[in-house]
Formats: C-alpha cells, structure tokens, sequence
C-alpha cells in the first residue's frame, strides 16, 4: 500500500513539475533566478516530504532528518556569498567596464541635422495614428488588437515605428489560428502610418496561446539560454520578426551583458541566433535602452570605486532621467544627458549609443539639462497648456540644439520648439503646420549678431572684479580675473555653482573667444579649494 501511495506521489509530482514549467518557462541555466525559484522546490519539496514522513524501507519515520533543511540554507549562503563576491562594493572596476564609452567631438563626430530623416513622432504620438488606421478596418477591429509594442527602427532608409497586429483574447485566438493579419508601419518624420497584411498570418505572438505563444515557442527552442527583452522589427524585405535577446550573468542575475539575439519569424516560427559579432546589419534593437542606462550608470558611478560613489562622489555622474532615440547610418542610436549627482539642474555632456553595435561615445557639452529645456519651450507657450516630447538633441547650422515637439490634449503635434543647449532661455517656438525647417530657420535669426566658435579653451580664474547686469532678458556677470582678463558668465551656464560666485573665488572654467572677451560655457565649483 505504501509503495503504491508512493507511486502514485511520484507521477502526481512529475505532472505538476511539467505543467508548471510549461506554464512559468524558467531557463535551465543556474545564472537564472528564476531557475532556482522553479528548481529548489522541485527537487527538495519531495526529498523534504520523504525524509520528514516516509522511510526508506516504506515504514513511518519518527525521528525527523533536517539535513534537506540545510541543504537549501546552504544553497541560499553560497548564492548570498557569490552576491557580495560579484557586486560593485568588490568589483567596482568590473561594472564600470561593463560598456566602453569613448570621448568624442561634438563637432567632427555629430552630423548636420537632416529634417527629412527626423524622428519627430514620439511613441505615444505612434500609437494614436498607427491605431487610427487599424480602427479604420472594419473587417479587422473586432478580430485583432494593435500591440503597445511599436519599436522604432531604421527600415529602407527610413525611420519608422512598427507593431504587430495581436489577437484580442483566447477565443478569438481560436478563430484565428491561421494569425493576424499583418502590422502596422508609422513613419515618425511625416506621421504617415499604413496598414501592412500579410498572406500569411503572424502565428508566433506574445498574446498567441500554447505552442503559438512567443516566449513558449522560443523557450523550447532555446531551454538553457537566458532571455532578455523583445522588440518587433521588419527585415528590408517586409518579412516580421521577433528580436529577443539572450543575456549572460557574472553571478546569479548580476552584471547582465547581451550575449546575442534570436531572429524568430513571426510567420513561420523560424529560429536563428547570431552572436552580437554576427547580428546582420537590417536589426536595429539588440541592446534594450533600460540595460543601456544601467550600463552607462554604472561606469558614471563606479569609476573612483564604490565607496567613493557613496561618499566623496570625486567625479561621479549619472544619467537624467530620460532618453531618446535618433537614427544615422541605418542604425538606431540611444540618447541620454549625462548630469552630476549633486546637480539636477543642468547637463555636463551626453551620450549616444548605437542600439546595435553597442558602440558608446560621451560628448562634453555643458548646458540645460533635458527637462529644463522642455520646461522653457512649454513656457514660451504656456496658455496652450502644450506637452512638451522628450528633446531630440541635434545639430543645427553647427550648434548642439534641442528639438521638442509640442503636443495637445489629444496628442497631436501643434508646435516644434528650439532650444539652445548652453542657454535654455533662449527658445523659439512655432506652428508646425509650416513646417520643420521654417522653425529652424526661426530660430537661426536668433544667432545672427553671435560669433562662429572655432575653438573652446580651459584655464583657471581667480575672480578680482564681478559685475552683474541683465543682457536679453537674462542675468550675466562680467568678470576680471588675476591676470586682468574679461569673462563672460551667464548665470544658467550652472545653477549649482554661478548663483554663489564672489570675489577672490577660484573656478576652472572653459570658454571661447568673443573679440576681446572671454565668454564662460563651462565652470567647475571651488576648483583648488
């Protein structure tokens, strides 16, 4: 009777086993957690139960074995022990090295902005046109959903943001095993959006059920990889896939690196991995933007080691708190403003990492960080009560300049706003129905009294003379140093630092030459103090 409960025990576990790794799908891979969630219990839940209340020799135990018990508490110290071992208060110099961020120039490195190749949609103002155009097909509304997924991509030279039609519940994925019918393309430079039908049907989705769904069809191909983010992409051929990253641990989800990606057919379900060496040239998104920030936050905070980043904060800087995307070259490029941890009022450079290559490059340039900026082009307009996007960062007649787009209620675009980078005051704001590069030209008449920068200079200056006065609606200092030299401050160059300035102050400070005045665009607080 024993041995038969006993058996029946068993297959009952094993079904149980098997439905729940159909259902929660963990990678047979020990860097997982979610690996060790699903497997401990597996394994030790029924030598717990036999070791408590079977004997081996199908009696009833009395005395009670622990050592399962210290199985698991053993397994849970190595996994808090390899914790410490492999985080940045050991290994800070490992997670500053995680990406490589070169310094570049500004002004041989950036490209002249080129209006008809702009992102100037965000992914809200996406979503509205690209589920217009679903709405407007009859015969498809009540059969499929528009995904939320809408991942911009480089596609024939264009910059678009692409979805895939989604069944829109179980029973309708039942009615429709054939697939949904296509996706949808926007073009994020002149808002044109068109619905794509495929002859055959998108199989493999996130919202498809059983051996359709995405993660389970991938999972079984794939047992032992880790997977990181999705994203939805078009070959140059219109061909929908899915592009799933597969990520490396150091330790058990610590330091996660891209390790590669797997292309699956949206259609068909074919599989391929490339190693990120190997990715081909038409996939846009193999580094997710989240894993990009973590990874440039970590080089900005670590680069002294790790106590340094909680204390003394020698040269430790960190992202803002947004991104964004552009595209050159056919490839996707993430943006972010790199900010000092003890400023959140201005900007000390950027920057740009291809979303492909993982290529990094950080450009010095001070200025208004992101939020002030969109702040100042809503308030130029602020009866409107206009949203301001995220700044795309751009280049303009030589000049780093942000570009926002000024959305109504309803999310459409009504205004494109210019702001300069090194002075968040001066803005200039215009209707969009006449066009992108009429606002830049509205805005460039605004420069026409101002000096063409050739080069920027660093030197030290103690302040023997200041005087302050307001120069086009904004606060200035004019400033003599120790070897009578003339400055230039305005006071948004830093708000951290120039409100508080005063005589006998000594500042490292970077400029250009203005005829025979030096006009501050950079300065370090307390420099030699």
């Amino acid at each position: 009777m024993i041995k038969k409960l006993k058996g029946w025990a068993l297959v009952i576990w094993i079904l149980i086993v098997l439905v729940g790794y159909f259902i929660m799908l963990p990678p047979i891979n020990p860097t997982s957690i979610a690996f060790w969630a699903f497997f401990l219990p597996v394994f030790f839940v029924p030598l717990f139960v036999i070791t408590q209340v079977f004997s081996l020799k199908g009696g009833f135990k009395k005395g009670k074995a622990l050592w399962p018990v210290y199985l698991v508490v053993g397994c849970v110290a190595v996994y808090l022990l390899g914790s410490l071992l492999f985080s940045p208060v050991i290994n800070a110099k490992h997670y500053t090295n995680r990406i490589t961020i070169t310094t570049a120039d500004f002004e041989s490195s950036f490209n002249e902005v080129d209006f008809n190749n702009l992102p100037l949609l965000d992914k809200a103002s996406s979503q509205k046109v690209g589920d217009r155009v679903v709405g407007q097909a009859a015969d498809l509304v009540s059969q499929f959903s528009v995904s939320d997924e809408y991942s911009l991509i480089n596609y024939r030279n264009e910059i678009v943001r692409v979805t895939p039609l989604e069944h829109n519940g179980f029973f309708k994925y039942l009615g429709n095993l054939k697939g949904t019918a296509g996706y949808v393309i926007v073009d994020c430079t002149t808002g044109d959006a068109r619905l794509v039908r495929t002859q055959e049907g998108l199989r493999y989705l996130p919202s498809a059920y059983m051996f359709h769904d995405l993660h389970r069809h991938v999972r079984f191909h794939y047992p032992f990889e880790n997977l990181g983010e999705t994203s939805f992409e078009v070959d140059e051929n219109g061909v929908p896939y899915w592009i799933i990253q597969t990520i490396s641990y150091t330790w058990v989800n610590l330091r996660p690196q891209v390790s590669g990606i797997i292309a699956v057919n949206a259609m068909t379900g074919d599989c391929h991995k490339y190693q990120v060496s190997e990715v081909p040239q038409w996939i846009d998104n193999v580094y997710d933007a989240s894993l990009v920030i973590s990874e440039i936050d970590s080089w900005g905070l670590y680069q002294n080691g790790y106590f340094n980043s909680l204390f003394a904060q020698k040269n430790v800087v960190q992202t803002t708190d947004g991104y964004t995307y552009i595209t050159a070259d056919d490839d996707v490029f993430m943006y972010t403003g790199i900010t000092s941890v003890s400023s959140d009022e201005s900007n000390i450079g950027f920057v740009l990492v291809n979303l492909r290559t993982h290529q990094a490059d950080y450009f010095e340039i001070p200025g208004a960080e992101e939020f002030s900026a969109m702040d100042s082009a809503v308030g130029a307009v602020q009866e409107k009560n206009y949203i301001s996007t995220f700044p795309l960062l751009i280049k303009l007649s030589g000049r780093p300049t942000y570009l926002v787009s000024l959305k109504d209620s309803a999310g459409l675009v009504k205004m494109y706003g210019f702001i300069d980078v090194s002075n968040y005051q001066k803005v200039t704001v215009t209707d969009s129905s006449l066009g992108i590069v009429n606002a830049a030209n509205e805005y460039l008449k605004t420069y026409h009294n101002d000096p063409v920068i050739d080069e920027y200079h660093e030197d030290l200056m103690t302040i023997v003379t200041i005087n302050q006065t307001v120069v086009n609606g904004n606060t200035c200092y004019f400033i003599t140093d120790q070897n009578y030299n003339r400055y230039q401050l305005d006071i948004n160059v830093d708000l951290s630092v120039t409100p508080f300035i005063g005589v006998n102050d000594t500042y490292k400070v970077k400029y250009y030459e203005n005829g025979s005045l030096r006009v501050i665009v950079g300065i370090e607080a307390n420099y030699g103090q």
